[in-house]
């Protein structure tokens, strides 16, 4: 059950995080609300999706593993803490949408690492699943200048 559901989400992340690559000369619209920010602004945000992709690597590697600590180790990282730690510079660039997706998503990081204590590993790998969601919703939405 584990290793269908790991196999299933990484496939599913892999397609949507994929380029498209178009023929030379060929038009390529992208209709994502872009997020305008600085270069420095823009390296720092890029640099928590990165860790945010690597929380949900990390949760997806534990429940593999059937490792609660490592599980709760990661969720944390792109819970609240991270939340938190988002320079107001780049926060306030950020427009509501994109906040009121933001929350919740870090929210339920925070949640996964709590329930990693005691749920079962089904239950967090449907969770975790529940949480890409949220990321997939989010880069289908919005792009970075």
């Amino acid at each position: 059950m584990f290793r269908n559901l790991i196999i299933g989400t990484t496939y599913t992340l892999l397609i949507a995080l994929s380029a498209h690559t178009a023929d030379a000369g060929e038009q390529v619209s992208d209709n994502r609300i872009k997020l305008v920010m600085a270069p420095a602004e823009r390296a720092e945000f890029l640099a928590e999706m990165r860790k945010m992709l690597g929380s949900v690597q990390a949760i997806m590697q534990g429940i593999g593993d059937s490792n609660r600590e490592q599980i709760a180790a990661a969720a944390r990282l792109s819970g609240n803490v991270m939340a938190r730690a988002t320079p107001d510079k780049v926060r306030n660039r950020l427009p509501t949408a994109f906040k009121e997706m933001g929350g919740p998503t870090h929210m339920m990081f925070e949640e996964l690492s709590i329930r990693a204590e005691t749920d079962d590993m089904d239950m967090l790998a449907r969770d975790t699943g529940k949480l890409m969601n949220q990321c997939m919703a989010c880069h289908a939405m919005f792009r970075v200048n």
